[in-house]
């Protein structure tokens, strides 16, 4: 028989708030959601973290202006037509 423990952890109220949300769009609770992750690191002796990619101002600056002058990309059917496109 599992014995079962308590564990506290210090997080954000925003962070624990989104986080029960995510939970309970899959049918789980915060705790469920925790203890599924930590039993995937466990048996996969791996922490895996993502970070969604942030977009530079930079390239938001050329994105905005791309589509504003109406050059935008297109749908490419195969990736030797995206290389044509690309390369002219």
């Amino acid at each position: 028989m599992n014995t079962k423990t308590v564990i506290s952890v210090k997080i954000d109220k925003d962070t624990k708030e989104a986080a029960q949300e995510v939970a309970k769009g899959m049918g789980l609770n915060l705790s469920t959601l925790v203890n599924s992750y930590l039993k995937q690191v466990v048996y996969t002796r791996r922490v895996e973290l993502f970070a969604p990619e942030v977009m530079s101002p930079k390239l938001e600056k050329a994105i905005l202006a791309s589509v504003k002058s109406g050059v935008s990309s297109r749908a490419f059917a195969t990736v030797d037509d995206l290389m044509e496109d690309l390369n002219k």
